[in-house]
């Protein structure tokens, strides 16, 4: 595969119809495997464990000894690490435990009263969730972490990992996230099992977590049964750079997104050709000692792209258009820069703050909107594994104060019984 970056000036006719088609990059192709993900949601909901194993052992060429594994051995498998390894996973298990921790402090409910009526919002965790780690061209212990610890951080009992690839290394990020058992399956048999439940399998509240095109058609096609955090989509980085940049870090940022999957978004937003041709040849100089080449190299043919502006403020505002997972900002004043990156998943300030540290220790949850979402989205939280309950509380006098507002409401939307239920209380 012969190496290529392409770009596009903002003065050219294909920049506005090339801006317009990057925001539509969330539109997956789900429905090509939906009649697939359909039949596995409909075996696993009729014939439970049976057919979550028979599917493991067809799509993953193996089949578990035991599905749910609620002893994996985890304080066992963390000292089994090497001991770089182990003190990295304890790191940032410490991190990301500290930032969700308080995060839920603003997440608390409220209460208050007036003219008689006490009203409260009422803040709870659901009991049981799913978390999914990703298994198949990577180990993602990172997952695990950044999913597993918001959700015990917020209170559920009960946390069930699921992921075709249990290593030692899974094991022991399980162990420091508090997952209380893990589902020793992948895929769209793994989603069904925790939103329908089997044998041995619990039925969970909400699913969560990142996954291939499989275990996001089954989160959206369960939606409804459970709750789920977001469809992900590939992994996507976009780069802010002006002229004070540094190519070859520039590159770097690049190629850690493009070297997670071949469809993954490899972008950068700068305001000259001479910086795409330094960045250019930086990444072919790192594609050529990069273990996972040919991965990232196919990303940077299918997605890869370099946005020209000739505006200093066009930097943010098409940031903010394309809504994009990761924004790394490498500029003379990042921090004004990002305050006006109106749309991103997480910001990454100035060149000293690699994505990478996003996805290991920083604390925030890597777990982030991707294709765009980040428009209505939010990176993965302690707020996603709340459920709010409002309370209503009526005095006598207060009830009659609003009582004929309430009738009147009531009957002018045709529904008698509604006015009635508030009369009746006052006939007394």
């Amino acid at each position: 595969m012969s190496f290529t970056f392409r770009s596009v000036d903002a003065k050219s006719s294909d920049f506005a119809p090339t801006l317009a088609r990057l925001t539509r990059r969330g539109e997956s192709d789900l429905e090509r495997v939906e009649p697939v993900v359909k039949d596995i949601l409909a075996a696993v909901r009729a014939n439970g464990d049976a057919a979550v194993l028979g599917y493991v052992e067809k799509l993953e060429q193996r089949r578990p000894a035991q599905l749910l594994l609620r002893d994996y051995d985890g304080e066992r498998a963390l000292q089994a690490l090497p001991a770089p390894v182990r003190q990295a996973l304890e790191l940032s298990a410490a991190r990301v435990r500290r930032y969700h921790e308080e995060q839920k402090k603003h997440l608390l409910g409220f209460s208050y009263t007036e003219e008689g009526i006490t009203l409260e919002s009422r803040v709870s965790p659901v009991s049981r969730a799913g978390v999914y780690a990703p298994g198949g061209k990577a180990n993602y212990p990172s997952s695990v972490l950044m999913t597993a610890i918001p959700a015990r951080v917020a209170g559920v009992e009960e946390v069930i990992l699921a992921c075709p690839q249990v290593s030692v290394e899974v094991r022991a990020a399980a162990h420091l996230a508090g997952v209380t058992a893990i589902l020793d399956a992948g895929g769209a048999q793994a989603i069904a099992a925790l939103a329908f439940g089997t044998e041995t399998v619990p039925r969970v509240d909400k699913i969560v977590g990142p996954g291939n095109l499989y275990v996001t058609a089954a989160k959206r096609l369960v939606f409804g049964e459970v709750d789920i955090d977001s469809l992900a989509g590939p992994s996507e980085i976009l780069v802010i750079a002006d002229e004070q940049a540094h190519p070859r870090w520039v590159a770097a940022d690049l190629l850690s997104q493009a070297e997670h999957d071949e469809a993954a978004y490899a972008l950068l937003v700068c305001r000259s050709e001479e910086l795409v041709a330094k960045v250019r040849a930086e990444l072919a100089a790192q594609l050529a000692t990069l273990p996972r080449r040919a991965i990232a190299e196919a990303s940077l043919v299918a997605n890869g792209l370099a946005l020209v502006v000739h505006d200093q403020s066009e930097l943010s505002r098409v940031a903010s258009v394309l809504a994009v997972e990761h924004v790394a900002v490498h500029t003379a004043a990042p921090a004004e820069v990002a305050r006006k990156v109106l749309r991103a998943g997480a910001i990454f300030v100035g060149p000293m703050t690699p994505e990478a540290a996003g996805d290991y220790v920083a604390g925030p949850s890597h777990v982030l909107p991707t294709g765009g979402a980040v428009r209505y989205g939010s990176p993965l939280g302690v707020y996603h594994f709340l459920a709010r309950t409002s309370l209503i509380s009526y005095e006598a006098g207060a009830l009659a104060a609003q009582a004929s507002s309430i009738a009147a409401f009531a009957r002018a939307e045709g529904l008698e019984a509604h006015a009635r239920a508030v009369e009746v209380r006052l006939e007394q």
